[in-house]
């Protein structure tokens, strides 16, 4: 399964610059939706297309593999029934 680390980076870059960075101010930046966002941080599975890794990259001014993650399934905590 693929893992975003959007709240990752939004905790890094608020530390960095001593601020709250929010999704809104992301999403203003980057031309993505506040929605699609919000989906990326906190929507297991979520699906987005490489527009908006390639924006994210560019706003976080990072690489690929800073945003997302391959996770096993087998390592991933199983929902309560």
């Amino acid at each position: 399964m693929i893992r975003f680390r959007l709240k990752e980076l939004l905790a890094e870059k608020g530390f960095q610059e001593n601020r709250r960075v929010t999704l809104d101010e992301v999403s203003q930046e980057t031309g993505i939706h506040r929605t699609t966002l919000s989906k990326i941080a906190n929507q297991r599975g979520y699906n987005t297309g490489t527009e908006s890794i390639d924006r994210l990259c560019a706003y976080f001014d990072c690489k690929v593999e800073d945003i997302i993650e391959y996770v096993p399934i087998s390592d991933t905590p199983k929902s309560a029934d």
